[in-house]
């Protein structure tokens, strides 16, 4: 897959673009992609996946919204998907102010020349939001685009039937640590990346070294809990590792901290495993029980050793 990195790698044809933020790249995303490589392939076409970077909602609104992947990860999941292209357009105040007819004029049809564009229903561009699909339609047809737009994928795969699948109600999953539910309606375990740093290293003392993870910025992190998951090292790198983990979110609450910390214990990895500095991934699979206090430390440590095995049981490793 190519990358695009703003209007100036762009190479101009008469490609198929898929628009969207694509944060996570759920099932829903992953329906319209598919979408759109299909109308492609039909065209003898290529598929280029038009996304955001920053999501725009973190330019537009007063609170941003948390994240379900970064940049990287969303890039390796489009090509996963089969786009051909990823084209990453900065999203900065000028463009949050363009509008809607100049969004058309000056980037589909002047800078990449499509003739067609896939969107979702209820997908809106443009400064204040004020284009809509009908809009698009409209504005396009007289510029010989046409517009597909694909229905949002009903779900029930989060336990929110009322609701079409978002990363809006992924992230609220997240938030709540029902790692299980993002997972369905990611179809993966929920990540989050981010560099091993140094820690109270309380982990090493009592038999359990742990990779403490500082999260990248915005990353959806769940609710304090211990989960089943796996730790990724070096995820985007020539040579990646991954190994089971039982993994901790939380303050610390039997040694009284007050820092939330991502905690992961590598399962049967190498005694001389040395991840600091280092770029990993934690990946969700399962929530395993609340956080707790306890009244000593050999208690934690029984625990700990209970939650690794109740960690291996849910990853089905033995």
């Amino acid at each position: 897959m190519e990358r695009w990195y703003g209007l100036n790698d762009v190479v101009r044809g008469e490609p198929a673009v898929a628009i969207g933020v694509f944060d996570g790249v759920h099932r829903g995303h992953r329906v319209l992609l598919r979408r759109a490589r299909a109308d492609a392939r039909a065209r003898g076409e290529r598929c280029v996946a038009l996304t955001f970077d920053p999501n725009p909602a973190e330019v537009v609104q007063p609170q941003p919204p948390t994240r379900l992947s970064t940049l990287a990860q969303r890039l390796d999941l489009l090509e996963w998907i089969g786009v051909d292209v990823a084209l990453v357009l900065p999203f900065d105040a000028e463009v949050a102010a363009m509008e809607p007819e100049d969004f058309i004029d000056q980037i589909l049809v002047g800078a990449l020349g499509t003739r067609l564009v896939v969107v979702g229903e209820n997908f809106r561009f443009g400064s204040r939001a004020r284009g809509d699909v009908a809009m698009l339609r409209q504005l396009g047809g007289s510029a010989g685009v046409e517009v597909d737009a694909v229905p949002l994928l009903q779900q029930r795969l989060v336990g929110r039937g009322d609701k079409p699948l978002s990363s809006t109600e992924i992230c609220a999953c997240v938030a709540a640590g029902d790692v299980a539910a993002a997972g369905r309606g990611l179809a993966r375990p929920h990540r989050v990346e981010g560099r091993v740093v140094r820690g109270a290293q309380r982990g090493r003392d009592l038999g359990f070294p742990t990779a403490n993870v500082f999260p990248t910025p915005l990353a959806a992190v769940p609710a304090e809990a211990v989960y089943a998951g796996r730790l990724v090292v070096s995820p985007y790198g020539d040579v990646e590792q991954s190994f089971p983990a039982a993994i901790s979110v939380g303050s610390n609450p039997t040694f009284q901290g007050d820092q939330l910390t991502v905690e992961a214990y590598a399962i049967d990895a190498p005694a001389d495993l040395d991840l600091y500095d280092r770029m990993v991934a934690v990946d969700f699979v399962g929530r395993l029980r609340r956080q707790q206090k306890f009244t000593s430390a050999e208690k934690l440590v029984a625990q700990m050793t209970r939650d690794v095995e109740l960690a291996r049981d849910y990853l089905g490793l033995r």
